[in-house]
């Protein structure tokens, strides 16, 4: 499938603030903003701060900072406003609650009172590449007993239980999920094989990842993400939440990981590497780029 050089293209950039932006990282958001300019579209900056624990306001303030030094630009965004925010996901959660509410009405989540140890002691092998073992169903209810389990599910949301344990999207086992790469070519991904259910929502009442970037990339109107490799799992994931919700599906670009010497992708963790680092060191934009 050709790509697409309209105008309504319409791109974004999606940091976590949990720390200070590093070189692999930068490098997908500067291609992200390439291939925007490149089509004449919209980039939109989302702070995706959902992470109570581990997102501070400071490194929101550096990672526009660092952006901007980077040469990259955006037309709405959390700085700057625009017609689909607010562009701060801490303040999007009705947005996400709505949709949770879909899925259960929908009888296509239930509630988990497994806790990561239990999934990762259980879980038969982990995922390589991946940040969630797949999970082993010690809470999935048969399927005899779908109906049972909606209206089950009912009664603890109105108990006030939506809070207290996790609540995961039951996947087709064996559906596969085939998509064209923009950059990697065909993929086709195994639900129930490559990962299994997979958490919307949180025992500490906060939105899941998964969960909140579906919603977002369509009330925001995305037709193009840009990320990296790693996730290619996790776009498994969200195109199974988008069709659950009978939403449009973005396109996707992954991009090849940077690695360090030991060949270990870069992370937040290699503090030598982040952005704010090389500033100090006196790199210049078009060497970090390079």
């Amino acid at each position: 499938m050709p790509e697409s050089t309209s105008i309504s293209y319409r791109g974004r950039l999606a940091p976590s603030p949990t720390g200070l932006l590093h070189l692999g990282h930068a490098r997908t958001f500067w291609i992200a903003s390439q291939r925007c300019c490149e089509r004449g579209g919209t980039l939109v900056f989302r702070n995706e701060d959902l992470d109570p624990q581990r997102c501070r306001p400071e490194f929101v303030q550096a990672l526009i900072e660092d952006l901007h030094w980077l040469g990259i630009s955006w037309t709405e965004g959390p700085d700057c406003g625009g017609p689909f925010g607010p562009y701060t996901q801490s303040e999007r959660r009705i947005h996400y609650l709505q949709a949770w509410q879909q899925l259960r009405d929908r009888g296509v989540i239930y509630p988990c009172t497994c806790s990561r140890k239990d999934v990762a002691q259980s879980a038969t092998a982990p995922n390589d590449a991946d940040d969630e073992p797949r999970y082993p169903g010690k809470c999935r209810p048969s399927r005899d007993s779908r109906s049972d389990s909606l209206s089950g599910c009912r009664a603890e949301a109105k108990r006030g239980a939506l809070a207290g344990m996790n609540w995961r999207f039951r996947v087709p086992d064996g559906e596969e999920i085939c998509f064209e790469d923009l950059h990697l070519g065909h993929q086709r991904i195994v639900a129930g094989k490559d990962f299994g259910d997979f958490i919307v929502w949180r025992k500490d009442h906060v939105p899941a990842y998964q969960l909140a970037v579906v919603i977002d990339d369509a009330a925001m109107r995305i037709t193009e993400v840009v990320r990296g490799a790693d996730l290619l799992k996790s776009t498994a994931r969200q195109i199974l939440l988008f069709q659950a919700l009978a939403l449009s599906i973005p396109k996707y670009y992954h991009c090849d990981l940077v690695r360090d010497e030991a060949g270990l992708r870069l992370a937040k963790r290699h503090d030598s590497l982040s952005i704010r680092k090389l500033r100090s060191l006196g790199w210049t934009p078009e060497q970090v780029r390079g």
